[in-house]
């Protein structure tokens, strides 16, 4: 498990482009055969990624955590990238088809991650984001489109938008985690303007669906000292709560995004108008 530490907005004036991707990127997130993760001090959350390539992969507990096994003080969100997949829970089998998002609870003591079987071309990839949790909420598999949907954005604006809430308030429940996915409708790229912090969650950003040759701009920092990062397909972002978030691609793509911290009101922002950035 790696560790990064919590950042303050005071560090962000002295930071190359090399402290700011070493702090806030993960580029990689999958890798075959393995589960991936990194622990941010910044609302304790893990984030990373499990791919079966064609056997078992079991999630287990890290002395970095000190629990006896991943989820004894914890939950956890799932959703897969790639192709289908199963997660058994405890003993219980589910099918994750692309898209789908799966919800564990505290006190799920076994997780084992594969492919969904044989003639699969292309295997599964899970996305995982897990913060602390103070009580238990059951399973929960929440199939593509089947969440809160919304459309926002504005083709003129170049950022059109669906976005399906899938771990939410009125959805999934969970004690912290905040959790969906965004697509671009085709000849859109910001993810959101304006910019915004919300000073109560951290939140993370995986992009993905991403051409190979294409790239997202990643804003991130105060809103009047402002920096930016590069970033790939299927490369994430961790987003302290005091920085604004927002990205404009090369082309169209996706990204999950999830949060945890004081609450789980996913409009409660606090706008950074694009007039006011430095």
């Amino acid at each position: 498990m790696q560790q990064r530490y919590a950042t303050n907005p005071a560090q962000i004036p002295g930071m190359t482009t090399a402290d700011l991707r070493a702090q806030y990127l993960v580029p990689e997130i999958f890798v075959p055969g393995e589960i991936t993760v990194v622990y941010t001090h910044h609302d304790r959350i893990v984030l990373g990624g499990a791919v079966p390539a064609g056997r078992d992969l079991v999630l287990p507990g890290y002395p970095e955590i000190r629990s006896d096994y991943f989820l004894e003080h914890r939950e956890v969100g799932i959703i897969n990238v790639g192709g289908a997949g199963t997660v058994t829970a405890d003993g219980e089998t589910c099918t994750l088809v692309t898209g789908a998002c799966l919800y564990l609870g505290r006190g799920v003591r076994d997780v084992v991650f594969a492919d969904a079987g044989e003639g699969d071309e292309s295997g599964a990839q899970f996305y995982l984001f897990s913060a602390p949790a103070h009580t238990a909420y059951p399973a929960a598999l929440v199939s593509p489109g089947e969440g809160t949907v919304r459309e926002l954005g504005d083709q003129a604006t170049s950022n059109r938008r669906t976005l399906n809430q899938y771990i939410h308030e009125n959805g999934v429940k969970s004690c912290q985690i905040v959790m969906g996915v965004t697509s671009l409708h085709e000849g859109s790229m910001w993810n959101t303007m304006p910019a915004h912090t919300h000073d109560r969650r951290t939140e993370c950003y995986l992009y993905f669906d991403l051409p190979e040759d294409a790239r997202v701009i990643h804003l991130l920092g105060e809103r009047e000292e402002t920096r930016h990062l590069v970033v790939a397909d299927r490369q994430a972002i961790i987003s302290p709560s005091w920085s604004l978030h927002s990205g404009v691609g090369t082309a169209a793509y996706s990204f999950i995004w999830a949060m945890a911290g004081e609450n789980q009101t996913f409009d409660d922002m606090d706008a950074a108008p694009v007039t006011s950035l430095k």
